[in-house]
């Protein structure tokens, strides 16, 4: 059934053309939907007739969040590990074994209601398009079942056997990046899109993750790479090297890693929750735009780094912290998510477009970062089927 969305105060469409700044803003509009698309967006006064009839109230309509970096299949939490950063601590890596000592013991059915639990509180927080690594098995079986899991619940799946080193192998890298790049990469690859790898100390250097990526790329996978997290390092340069779609995280940048990313198709995801949960600073998002650079916003759900799903709270802290305008932090929360995916169905509201739709209990989208922690989804649709 198609269904027209009239009384729209502010539809963001991320179509320049259609309205107002980066967003394309159409006060005063309608939107229709049918059969899972957009067809048709304008003045209200000009909306055709459809099946049903949903009053948006003078609320604003957005594309529903794209949320390209998670990491969902995984048993467990970690809120021990929080609050002794919030005592102090130092943030490292090596917290992720912990979360792969109690994945391998899960059963699928524990891992799978895990997912979806997960990716159904983020549409209920109004993300419609959602990326899932995996990275907690790190062994040639658990790797596969996690892509596999994923695949039923995800609209886009990651491999990342290479997220650290297990500890089987702690004396052996070299040994298990072959393993990565073989018969796990052989096994996974069937079920994913992508390939990852976390570039940094204490995981793997330039040496190791280029030997993945590539033998990724050869497997038919595009890369991309978690990069420059815990300090300035190779990671960016190689992920646009290597033409990932995205380098995410980007919190330590030299001048050189800013220029490399803003000549690139690159996109520097940033991933908000991750500072604020381990008491880093904020990547430079400011310095990132200004100088051409494509900007993304993501969640990083996880249960060590960042426990959070809520893509409003990532907008709200890159607006107050990582100096970003309310219009920039939601086209990177949607628009961004889907250049970071190399997907052009998502993240906008134009015709053809998939029909992901956000009603926000609000009248601007600026309330997203005006109002931060207040829940404000009054409707969500994911492709064209209501989900609240």
């Amino acid at each position: 059934m198609s269904t027209v969305i009239r009384n729209i105060g502010e539809l963001v469409t991320n179509e320049p053309g259609f309205g107002e700044g980066v967003l394309g803003v159409r006060r005063d509009a309608a939107l229709v939907i049918d059969g899972g698309a957009v067809v048709w967006a304008g003045d209200a006064a000009a909306a055709p007739d459809a099946d049903e009839v949903y009053d948006a109230g003078g609320r604003a309509v957005l594309p529903g969040f794209v949320d390209s970096h998670a990491h969902l299949v995984f048993a467990g939490e970690r809120a021990e590990e929080f609050a002794a950063r919030m005592s102090g601590e130092p943030y490292a890596a090596g917290g992720i074994r912990t979360t792969v000592a109690r994945t391998r013991a899960a059963g699928d059915d524990e891992l799978r209601a895990n997912v979806r639990r997960l990716v159904a509180e983020m549409v209920r927080q109004g993300t419609t398009t959602v990326e899932c690594k995996s990275g907690y098995g790190l062994t040639v079986d658990d790797e596969e079942r996690a892509v596999r899991i994923a695949s039923e619940e995800a609209d886009e799946v990651t491999f990342l056997g290479a997220h650290v080193v297990p500890a089987e192998y702690a004396d052996r890298p070299g040994e298990y990046v072959r393993l990565v790049s073989t018969d796990m990469l052989a096994r996974c690859a069937p079920y994913a899109t992508w390939i990852d790898v976390f570039c940094e100390r204490g995981a793997f250097d330039a040496d190791q993750a280029r030997e993945v990526l590539e033998a990724g790329v050869r497997a038919g996978l595009t890369p991309r790479v978690h990069a420059n997290q815990l300090g300035e390092g190779p990671g960016v340069r190689l992920a646009v090297e290597l033409g990932a779609a995205s380098a995410d995280h980007c919190t330590f940048l030299s001048d050189a890693d800013v220029d490399a990313l803003a000549g690139s198709e690159t996109v520097a995801t940033l991933l908000p929750g991750v500072e604020f949960s381990t008491r880093q600073p904020y990547p430079d998002a400011r310095r990132l735009l200004d100088a051409g650079a494509a900007v993304a916003l993501a969640s990083d759900c996880n249960p060590g780094s960042c426990y959070t799903s809520s893509m409003a709270f990532c907008i709200a802290v890159a607006v107050r912290d990582m100096r970003m305008t309310p219009a920039e932090a939601v086209w990177a929360a949607t628009a961004g998510g889907a250049r970071a995916l190399r997907r052009t169905d998502v993240g906008r509201l134009g015709a053809g477009a998939r029909a992901d739709v956000l009603v926000l209990d609000a009248p601007s989208h600026v309330h997203l970062a005006y109002r931060p922690g207040v829940p404000q989804v009054a409707a969500v649709w994911k492709a064209g089927k209501r989900e609240v």
